[in-house]
């Protein structure tokens, strides 16, 4: 592999724009570069999630969607490009499936909230639907890979079942929103 990283501080960004991973320049303020930060954010909130202890199975999804996420910077960055599959979100949407039968019916809305990496997981969850609100901000201007927009959809579902799924292996019950409380 090439020393890609060799120059951090370039000082080229510092009139407003950036490059792409095609070498062409676009604004900072460009819809591409607000949902490259978006998932940027995702992935880094991801990581902070993977301080917290947890089972072996659920590090290596998250290590999986931390991967992915990097693939969906990719698209975003190299417009064109393309790299997420069909594939990828369903092994997404069968983790989902998976840990929703293991979880009880959910009848009411929960909050964010219960151990700190359930909390950790709605933080996650949250700025996955902002990630999601980016991408289809620049795809109504450029079109972007459906599976990408399809990923960050199911991320934040991903999420919600992972914040209950962690609640309830600490012995947690959700926390369920109370009206009037």
């Amino acid at each position: 592999m090439s020393n890609r990283l060799s120059q951090i501080v370039t000082k080229t960004g510092d009139q407003g724009s950036t490059s792409l991973g095609d070498g062409q320049r676009i604004a900072k303020s460009h819809p591409r570069i607000h949902s490259l930060g978006s998932v940027d954010e995702l992935n880094s909130a991801v990581g902070l999630l993977l301080c917290c202890p947890m089972r072996d199975e659920l590090i290596q999804e998250l290590q999986f969607i931390q991967h992915r996420l990097f693939d969906v910077g990719a698209e975003i960055c190299i417009p064109g490009y393309t790299c997420l599959t069909q594939a990828h979100l369903e092994h997404l949407e069968a983790y989902i499936s998976e840990q929703l039968e293991t979880l009880p019916e959910l009848k009411e809305f929960i909050l964010p909230g219960g151990t700190e990496a359930a909390a950790r997981a709605h933080i996650c969850r949250s700025t996955a639907r902002r990630a999601e609100r980016d991408l289809f901000t620049l795809n109504e201007a450029e079109a972007v890979n459906d599976y990408c927009l399809q990923f960050l959809n199911r991320l934040s579902d991903y999420f919600f079942v992972l914040a209950r799924t962690l609640n309830k292996e600490a012995g947690l019950s959700d926390i369920f929103w109370k009206k009037d409380h």
